[in-house]
């Protein structure tokens, strides 16, 4: 008599791909907190320095001279901005009704102004920057004075004139606390970069280096069939499947 036949079964773990499963959302909705929730620079100042002091920056400044920034030791660099001072306050005294309190304000902020664009506000070489390698392409103008030196007889020149005139200003101005005021803070503005603490450092408000946008780009699309490749049914002549232009 022949054996009974012994069908083998297959046992699912339902309860475990049950668990699985209720877990995707769980882990689903933990990625989309992810990526919603991440954490933002809380920073209000940042202070990032700029260039760089590797052998190959270092060779591409040493090229050649820096013609953007020689010109402050040459004769004659001193004496042009007393002539300048003196020029603008003929010129601002030349408007009617125009006061000697009001006067000097405007030819110290107008200095002060000119002085900070010139060597803090610009940066790079404005002629031929490829000379030296784009190496100052990051520095201002007072960086690139001296090679970076600090204290030297131009820059000593350069922070002395903004004092004396303020203190000139000032006094012109009856010490008026208004003008005293407004005249102070722009000196400030001026000398502030100039401090060897601030040399290649660059303050930034509310800076977020590489920041991107928290919400991810949903993709609730559909994506597009492959279109399947037409087959020449069975008996067809091959040069009636294949066109012509195909076996050229």
């Amino acid at each position: 008599m022949p054996s009974a036949r012994v069908i083998p079964t297959i046992n699912l773990p339902i309860a475990t791909t049950t668990a699985s499963a209720a877990n995707l959302p769980s882990s689903a909705s933990s990625a989309h907190h992810h990526v919603k929730g991440r954490q933002r620079s809380a920073s209000i100042v940042t202070v990032e320095p700029v260039g760089g002091d590797s052998l190959e920056e270092v060779l591409d400044q040493n090229a050649y001279k820096n013609i953007n920034s020689e010109w402050v030791n040459y004769k004659g660099a001193w004496v042009i901005h007393p002539v300048l001072i003196i020029v603008g306050k003929i010129l601002v005294d030349v408007i009617p009704g125009m006061h000697q309190d009001a006067s000097w304000t405007i030819v110290n902020l107008s200095y002060l102004l000119i002085s900070y664009i010139m060597f803090h506000w610009v940066t790079g070489i404005p002629f031929d920057p490829d000379i030296h390698g784009g190496a100052y392409d990051d520095l201002t103008l007072w960086e690139q004075i001296d090679e970076g030196a600090q204290y030297t007889p131009s820059k000593k020149w350069l922070i002395c004139t903004p004092i004396a005139l303020f203190l000139i200003s000032t006094h012109y101005t009856h010490y008026n606390p208004w003008l005293f005021a407004i005249n102070f803070t722009a000196l400030l503005v001026v000398l502030f970069p100039k401090l060897p603490q601030l040399h290649r450092q660059r303050i930034r408000f509310l800076y977020r280096p590489g920041y991107t946008s928290g919400a991810a780009t949903p993709a609730t699309g559909t994506p597009s069939p492959i279109p399947s490749p037409k087959l020449a049914p069975a008996g067809t002549p091959l040069d009636y499947a294949i066109p012509q232009g195909k076996l050229r």
